[in-house]
């Protein structure tokens, strides 16, 4: 079985290592963290001057780095873009931008939408189709999505905030996963219609989750009570410095798109090869089936290798990408002594 449940869980989300060695606290060190799906090669961080952890976070900065998000993400102007530290502190305060009411989420899915619907007062119906989602006033969809990597067509989507759009409800798309998505499937450019949120996330793509950065892109209106939320100083100086930095990056984007792919691909060579079925994923994560998923998660475990496992499906696994070649061979030698066994 699979553990689920307590202080010891370490399901819900992935990442964490604490749980994971007191799972598995024979485990050899160090850990290979492969439960979550951020880029295990991170942008290279630029030397910081003194000054950015001394003074306040500085606006002209804060409009440089929102400039360079609706460049990159495809935003209409800075005016459109809400830097956030993460987008995860960033769901309550979009579900609020409707009164309390029905909010449907598009599932499987990440798990903290419903919960941050809830936060806000809402009665949250988990639906499987977009047909499903009846008389919600907000409604939240990943795309891609995680764990599974669906991807709903833009007119789709756009249809959904029409519908919305007449009962006064805001659609919310969580592009999390959108930096190795087809750049077309974006909503990012259709915020100006007033009723869609877009959210994007700096740290899983470029690999720096701990800076805690993120972005809501909304017509103009919403922005601002998103950021009078939030309010001022939201986002640190190192992160405004390095995510402008970054975003602006075009040749290391370009060149991390094409290393993940090829990454993805021996990622699915190998576990197919041991018998996983690939059920989707993006290039920074696969999620797999297998009925023997339990004790695969075991085994990996024993050999300290975390990945996802779920507790309301048990028999998927989802796998991160490895960080380098010795991280590479650990995982196969540990996939093939489970094959021999």
């Amino acid at each position: 079985m699979i553990p689920y449940g307590g202080d010891d869980d370490p399901l819900l989300h992935g990442g964490d290592l604490d749980a994971a060695r007191r799972l598995f606290p024979g485990a050899p060190e160090p850990f290979i963290d492969l439960s979550t799906g951020i880029n295990p090669n991170p942008y290279p961080l630029p030397r910081f001057p003194t000054d950015l952890f001394v003074r306040l976070p500085q606006a002209a900065a804060a409009s440089l780095l929102a400039e360079a998000a609706a460049r990159a993400y495809g935003a209409p102007s800075a005016a459109h873009v809400v830097p956030a530290p993460g987008t995860q502190i960033l769901l309550p305060l979009v579900a609020g931008l409707v009164p309390p009411g029905r909010a449907a989420i598009l599932a499987p899915t990440y798990s903290e939408h419903s919960h941050a619907a809830a936060l806000a007062g809402h009665s949250v119906k988990m639906v499987r189709r977009i047909d499903e989602c009846g008389d919600a006033t907000l409604v939240i969809v990943g795309n891609p999505n995680n764990p599974d990597g669906r991807l709903l067509p833009r007119a789709t989507l756009l249809r959904l905030a029409q519908d919305l759009r007449r009962r006064g409800g805001v659609l919310v798309i969580d592009e999390a996963f959108m930096d190795v998505g087809p750049p077309s499937a974006s909503l990012a450019a259709d915020v100006p219609c007033g009723n869609i949120v877009v959210l994007r996330s700096f740290g899983k793509f470029f690999g720096l989750a701990g800076i805690r950065l993120g972005f809501a892109l909304a017509a103009p209106a919403l922005a601002a009570r998103l950021g009078a939320l939030l309010g001022p100083w939201a986002v640190s100086g190192p992160a405004l410095a390095v995510g402008a930095k970054a975003l602006a990056d075009a040749d290391w984007i370009e060149r991390t798109r094409k290393r993940l792919e090829n990454a993805a691909k021996r990622l699915d060579t190998m576990l197919i090869a041991s018998g996983l079925s690939i059920v989707g994923g993006t290039t920074l994560f696969r999620l797999t089936h297998t009925p023997a998923a339990s004790a695969l998660f075991r085994h990996l475990g024993c050999a300290g290798i975390f990945v996802r496992a779920f507790p309301d499906n048990a028999n998927w696994l989802r796998f991160g990408l490895p960080a380098n070649a010795r991280h590479w061979q650990r995982l196969d030698a540990a996939m093939a002594s489970f094959r021999d066994h």
